[in-house]
């Protein structure tokens, strides 16, 4: 089942790579990441000692003077990072402009079960909610490393989807994640604009960083068809046109950059990591490009 999703090739790629969290935590690669709210009220717990390279604002120098030894304070709240990953399952990433490619279902499959692996071999917490107009199915957020076989099986076998309701999914997932952490969705975010961008501030609002992985097929992107052709619209099955791709390619290819570029303003607008990924680019190779520029930048 896991090698399916998860080769050995691709582990050994990936496997280098950190995803550190930005706004919410500050990551070590031990697994540690200090508390979002960390000077606020944060209850002290216990004492460790001291590993050179951390920060030095919670060293106790009552206790160094005493035993000629560094130790930090520990709060109850120092906590190990917990994503949710949201997968959009809606007839619409069932699309594939070409045989030779994975639909972008199937593209958001093989990124979440990455992402699964690189987080729990951090020592975080991961969970899984599928969704098209409503929540689908639900993995819980846990950290042990079996836990990566249970997400792993409801990726292989992702439930079917309609239409997209993405923003008022979003509103209900962000009400029920009570502790901050990382909210990684994977979806083409085909719904009204301002829908999708209402429920991402939902999440921001809420204390969470946010990371949209926004999944194209190359055929969405430019309207690369030659002669008359037949589309038929996924989430309303049945509902047909028939026409010349060619006729109206110019404006069509308008129309999607002016969508893309709102998408990425107003994400950036709101401290989002926008990460727009067609599924002709291999997953591992998009997905580690990604993850040298956070670690580069933050």
């Amino acid at each position: 089942m896991s090698e399916t999703l998860l080769t050995p090739e691709t582990v050994g790629r990936l496997g280098r790579l950190d995803l550190v969290a930005r706004l919410v935590v500050e990551g070590f690669l031990a697994g540690l990441h200090r508390s979002p709210y960390h000077g606020f009220s944060a209850e002290f717990a216990e004492y460790r000692q001291y590993i050179p390279g951390e920060p030095t604002v919670n060293l106790d120098w009552r206790v160094y003077a005493k035993t000629d030894r560094h130790y930090q304070k520990v709060f109850t709240e120092e906590t190990n990072l917990r994503a949710h990953l949201l997968l959009d399952c809606s007839a619409s990433m069932d699309f594939s402009g070409d045989p030779s490619r994975p639909s972008k279902k199937q593209y958001a499959a093989y990124l979440a079960a990455a992402l699964t692996y690189l987080l729990l071999h951090q020592n975080d917490a991961v969970g899984l909610t599928t969704f098209a107009d409503k929540p689908l199915e639900r993995v819980p957020v846990r950290s042990m490393r079996r836990h990566l076989f249970q997400v792993l099986k409801v990726l292989q076998d992702l439930p079917a989807g309609t239409e997209t309701r993405l923003g008022d999914v979003l509103h209900r997932v962000a009400e029920s994640a009570q502790r901050r952490g990382l909210v990684l969705l994977l979806s083409d975010l085909m719904d009204e604009p301002e829908s999708v961008l209402s429920g991402l501030k939902h999440f921001r609002h809420r204390g969470h960083e946010v990371v949209v992985f926004h999944l194209l097929d190359p055929r969405e992107v430019d309207l690369d068809y030659d002669g008359e052709v037949e589309f038929e619209d996924l989430e309303e099955p049945g509902r047909r046109v028939r026409l010349e791709p060619a006729h109206l390619g110019d404006d069509y290819r308008r129309r999607s950059v002016e969508w893309r570029h709102e998408l990425q303003h107003e994400c950036r607008k709101r401290l989002i990591d926008l990460v727009e990924i067609t599924t002709d680019t291999p997953f591992d190779r998009g997905l580690g490009a990604y993850l040298r520029k956070r670690r580069r930048l933050y």
